[in-house]
């Protein structure tokens, strides 16, 4: 699941049989569209790498890939959510699930501290957080892969990160967590960086964050 190596890194949570990884992604230099488009979590080339380095076994075809980006949650949202298929046309089982979470889709960190559940979601998604992973669970075979891609936002002038309570609720359903990639906004030129934020990113942030998950159904 690493990828280029000269931009990984790694951390060791308690009691972790091998280190977690946690990587950077970078677009290449003569990238044109660097920055992800109004209202999406992922730039194109984050999305082609997704394909590419998810693949099952080394050497196929980029696996397909199914994505789902939740923008709203308001009444009739199902119509709304756009979804999109990558594939090369190979009939294959779907084994790698990619859902781009808005940040304005999130929870008011205030509101799920104050209340203890780390399910909770305003607006018509049935059953909250619980609900979404439990049916992406349902939907991937042993061992697929769910592709979790948001961003932190601020609230009361403070950035929040969403990870830990999403990535606990999707412990829940079923899933274990594999891996933490950044996708930086920015375009790399000499020895420097120079930041493309999204345009309707936060002030100050400066990345997306992309988690790997694997479904765990027993034997």
């Amino acid at each position: 699941m690493s990828t280029t190596p000269p931009h990984a890194s790694h951390t060791t949570r308690p009691h972790a049989t091998h280190p977690l990884p946690t990587t950077i992604w970078l677009p290449s230099p003569d990238e044109p569209q660097i920055a992800p488009a109004s209202g999406t979590v992922l730039p194109h080339w984050a999305i082609d790498r997704v394909r590419t380095v998810f693949t099952t076994r080394a050497g196929q075809q980029p696996a397909p890939l199914l994505k789902i980006s939740v923008r709203d949650t308001e009444p009739g949202m199902d119509a709304r959510t756009p979804v999109i298929t990558y594939t090369d046309g190979t009939p294959s089982r779907l084994s790698l699930l990619l859902a781009e979470l808005h940040p304005d889709v999130l929870p008011d960190p205030t509101t799920r501290l104050a209340s203890g559940d780390v399910s909770e979601m305003p607006g018509a998604m049935e059953d909250g957080w619980s609900g979404f992973f439990h049916r992406a669970h349902r939907l991937l075979p042993a061992d697929g892969l769910l592709l979790l891609a948001t961003r932190q936002r601020r609230d009361e002038g403070i950035l929040t990160d969403p990870l830990g309570s999403l990535i606990a609720c999707a412990r829940t359903a079923g899933f274990r967590y594999l891996q933490h990639i950044i996708v930086a906004h920015a375009h790399p030129a000499d020895d420097r960086l120079i930041p493309t934020p999204p345009a309707d990113a936060s002030p100050g942030v400066a990345h997306s964050d992309l988690v790997a998950l694997t479904a765990i159904h027993p034997a």
